[in-house]
């Protein structure tokens, strides 16, 4: 595969072990097409990535081209990097209480399904949305509700939702596992939403595993309140702010409050091993110009105990 002289600096222990396990990625930006996200990816060592599918600051846009969608594909398959996740625009919010701005949230993630469809992406990651004036078990009810109306526009749809875990600023929900929980058992049809776990908004959501036996508690009420199997996608990114602020501020891995410990419980987690994990970190390159995409996924591999 091409990404593997992107990996010789690290061994070729970890490397074999991660090629098998693992799958590391960053996301990135279609600024220039799509082609240039994967093109990107390669350079900097991901196994995957992340993107937008398209400008995340608009509520709608042209629909793909031809063009765009064999471009897509083309890059896909000269990289080798077949596991591409979508993020949704930050403007979505299916809480809204408002009627017109939760339809208006609705038609949005139908069109990101629609291109994800078109292009064969499987996973679009969406924060569950933020209560405003109405309240958290309203908040609840309402995006259980444009789920169930989501999934009746698109009955066929193969493109999975996954509902990322927030930091718990302002009103937003799914700072806690109880709260995802409750969404799911509302859902018509559950099967056909999953999890995007995120560290730094765990962490600043009060789940500190830094330690062994935090991360155990953190991933056993997890499993009990969501299943295991439901988490489809994993951002890792470390925490500017310390834990229970619901402060939303990425840090590069292990230069925040987090630090390299708390990240060598997910890596090294067997339950973790094929789920994509992927890079939010803040961009740019370190003091000898290496970008830091490249300098944060060698560090997460750095951490694999072979």
């Amino acid at each position: 595969m091409p990404e593997t002289a992107n990996r010789a600096n690290w061994g070729p222990n970890k490397a074999r072990a991660a090629q098998l396990t693992h799958l590391f990625g960053a996301h990135l930006s279609i600024a220039g097409g799509f082609q240039n996200a994967f093109r990107a990816a390669l350079q900097v060592g991901c196994d995957c990535l992340q993107i937008f599918v398209k400008n995340q600051r608009q509520w709608r846009a042209k629909p793909l081209t031809t063009d765009q969608i064999g471009g897509f594909q083309a890059a896909r398959d000269e990289t080798g990097l077949c596991t591409v996740v979508a993020h949704a625009s930050y403007l979505v919010n299916l809480a809204s209480p408002v009627e017109p701005a939760r339809q208006r949230s609705i038609a949005a993630m139908v069109d990101e399904l629609d291109r994800c469809e078109a292009l064969g992406v499987t996973l679009l990651v969406v924060h569950p949305g933020a209560a405003l004036e109405g309240g958290e078990e309203k908040a609840v009810r309402q995006i259980s509700r444009s789920l169930n109306d989501i999934h009746c526009q698109r009955p066929k749809q193969q493109t999975m939702i996954l509902l990322e875990t927030t930091a718990g600023q302002g009103s937003s929900i799914g700072h806690r596992f109880d709260q995802l929980a409750e969404i799911l058992a509302l859902v018509t049809q559950p099967d056909r939403i999953g999890v995007c776990l995120d560290t730094c908004h765990l962490f600043a959501a009060g789940y500190d595993f830094r330690k062994g036996e935090g991360y155990s508690k953190m991933i056993d009420e997890l499993d009990r309140l969501v299943g295991l199997s439901g988490v489809k996608c994993i951002h890792l990114n470390d925490s500017k702010r310390e834990c229970s602020s619901r402060v939303d501020r990425h840090e590069h891995i292990g230069k925040g409050k987090i630090g390299q410990a708390g990240f060598t419980h997910f890596v090294n987690d067997p339950n973790w091993f094929g789920i994509p994990m992927i890079l939010e970190t803040p961009k740019g390159t370190d003091g000898r110009g290496t970008d830091m995409d490249r300098v944060n996924l060698k560090r997460l591999r750095s951490l694999l105990q072979t």
